[in-house]
């Protein structure tokens, strides 16, 4: 394996050094270093308004896992029951970690707003890197809104789920009512994520801050007055109450709980291009943010099934939300349920404040490369507020069109989540395959960053990509059997309709007019006139210093 470092322009004046006088690289073995520098050159475009603290409150608090985990544990409970809930919940994390450091690892090489389609186009074979990439943009794009999605639509049903804890008697709940609120939501984030972008990263400290304190205000007062549940049963027990003849199927649906609780490790990477030194800070918070997150989520799983109660009761409970039904029949106080509650409420919407800022970015660099209808249009940055705000609303309109399936469906939010991951774990195992590749196969050298895996690269990126395969082939499947119109998971309908629009628009806009992030070297091979009157950034901040000292030098 080369472990070869060079600086962004060292890395540059080779390329240019192995051109010829029409421009094309003399030596093919040189191509990834062409593809690296095309991607590198897109920076410089946007604000910077992110460090380390920021950016890993930012990570930790998209992913939202001990509150996700906490709203959203009924579907474990239920297929699986507590042995999915603890053992499940590790396994995810493992999975979980090693998908994060195989991204991470990429994310140093290319740390660009693109994110999976920008890795896709530089480490998949040459003559497939911009129809693959093509693909892994408009999915990872869909992707990324379905989590923002799923998280807004979470804070909203919790809101109204309080309602009617509070008004039982005179409250008569309607899914048009959840997808009201579910708009309402959406209108905040986007507005705060527009005006707000100059405290952005100050509120995502707050968050991180809240997160780690509302934690300990619902886990004290939930183990001190909550009714004990035995170890057998949390440490123990299975349950299959979804219909499913086999019990393994039960039990790898329930995963869905466990594995949603870490869904959205690649935000960072989206918004590398608003980081310093971000080759290096994107790939630890990232690393960070897992580690964090599977720390309070583990606790939280914990506390909940041995403070249970009443199984049935919780999960009959007409709010919707057992963790509500848990929370009073600890207290058995409205003001201190509502107390509990509201803290659930506040971390999620944090989380679906940061899921839209990383959404944006992704359909502005996505749109950067030609990648979306009218891309000039969505390309724009703003200059008052220094970000993409077109792209930002135009995530915002598809974002609430989505909420509209919560109007035919009782399990919208199901079908969510498992679009979210099922989009999620596709983006993530395509460019897992291709660096895998690359390390096996000899004379597939890759540019490193300075953050990478090392001897370790070759096992962590085989369970990345066994993960990710047994999360995409599970969560297609209904949490209930038998199937009917009102059960049924449609994430695998409005998937498949995802891939069917994504291929037509390849024939009749992407094949013609999609040169992908590495254009400058796939569209004309010629690489040399491409890159000459072009900055590229430093990969990390020990370049600053040798680029500053050649950036007056010319080939």
């Amino acid at each position: 394996m080369n472990t070869q470092r060079l600086t962004s322009d060292e890395l540059r004046q080779r390329v240019l050094s192995n051109t010829g006088s029409d421009g094309r690289l003399r030596n093919e073995a040189f191509d990834l270093d062409a593809r690296t520098v095309a991607i590198l050159s897109k920076r410089h475009q946007i604000s910077k308004n992110f460090g380390f603290t920021s950016m890993l409150s930012f990570s930790t608090t998209v992913l939202v896992s001990w509150e996700a985990f906490a709203v959203t544990f009924q579907g474990g409970l239920i297929n699986g029951g507590p042995s999915t809930l603890v053992y499940g919940l590790i396994f995810s994390f493992f999975g979980s970690l090693a998908t994060a450091a195989s991204l991470a690892e990429m994310a140093s090489i290319s740390p660009t707003s693109g994110g999976q389609y920008h890795w896709v186009a530089l480490l998949a074979p040459n003559r497939y890197a911009i129809l693959f990439s093509w693909f892994a943009g408009w999915i990872t794009a869909f992707m990324r809104i379905a989590v923002t999605a799923s998280v807004a639509f979470l804070a909203a049903t919790m809101i109204q789920g309080l309602i009617i804890l509070n008004y039982s008697e005179t409250y008569v709940p309607q899914l048009w009512h959840g997808t009201l609120m579910y708009w309402a939501v959406t209108v905040v984030i986007v507005l705060i994520n527009i005006f707000g972008i100059r405290i952005f990263p100050h509120l995502e400290t707050l968050a991180l801050i809240l997160h780690v304190i509302f934690f300990f205000c619902i886990l004290v007062p939930l183990v001190h007055l909550a009714p004990r549940s035995s170890a057998d049963f949390v440490f123990r027990s299975f349950a299959n109450n979804g219909g499913w003849s086999s019990d393994g199927v039960s039990w790898c649906i329930g995963l869905l709980t466990s594995t949603y609780a870490f869904s959205g490790v690649d935000g960072a990477s989206h918004m590398a291009e608003e980081v310093d030194n971000a080759a290096i800070v994107v790939p630890r918070t990232m690393i960070w943010s897992i580690i964090v997150s599977g720390v309070l989520c583990f606790g939280m799983s914990i506390a909940i099934l041995f403070c249970i109660g009443d199984v049935n009761a919780a999960l009959d409970t007409p709010t919707g939300f057992p963790i509500i039904e848990i929370f009073f029949n600890a207290t058995k106080s409205y003001a201190a349920t509502n107390a509990m509650v509201s803290a659930l409420i506040i971390s999620i919407f944090f989380s679906a404040l940061g899921l839209l800022a990383s959404a944006s970015r992704l359909i502005w660099a996505f749109a950067r490369d030609d990648g979306l209808p009218f891309p000039r249009y969505f390309a724009h940055v703003d200059s008052r507020f220094g970000i993409p705000v077109r792209a930002i609303l135009w995530s915002a309109v598809i974002i609430m069109i989505l909420g509209l399936i919560n109007l035919g469906s009782t399990t919208a939010f199901n079908a969510m989540v498992s679009l979210a991951l099922l989009g999620q774990y596709t983006t993530y195992v395509l460019p897992t395959i291709f660096i895998l590749v690359r390390r096996i196969r000899p004379g597939k050298n890759i540019p490193w960053g300075p953050w990478e895996l090392g001897k370790w690269g070759i096992p962590i990126n085989i369970f990345t990509i066994a993960f990710s395969f047994l999360t995409i082939a599970f969560n297609v499947l209904p949490p209930y059997f038998p199937v009917n119109a009102t059960n049924m998971n449609y994430a695998g309908v409005v998937f498949g309709a995802a891939l069917i629009i994504c291929a037509v628009l390849w024939f009749f806009m992407g094949k013609n007019h999609y040169a992908g992030p590495i254009k400058e070297v796939m569209e004309n091979g010629n690489i040399r006139s491409a890159l000459l009157n072009r900055e590229v950034e430093p990969l990390h901040k020990d370049d600053t210093k040798h680029d500053s000292a050649n950036s007056t030098e010319r080939v």
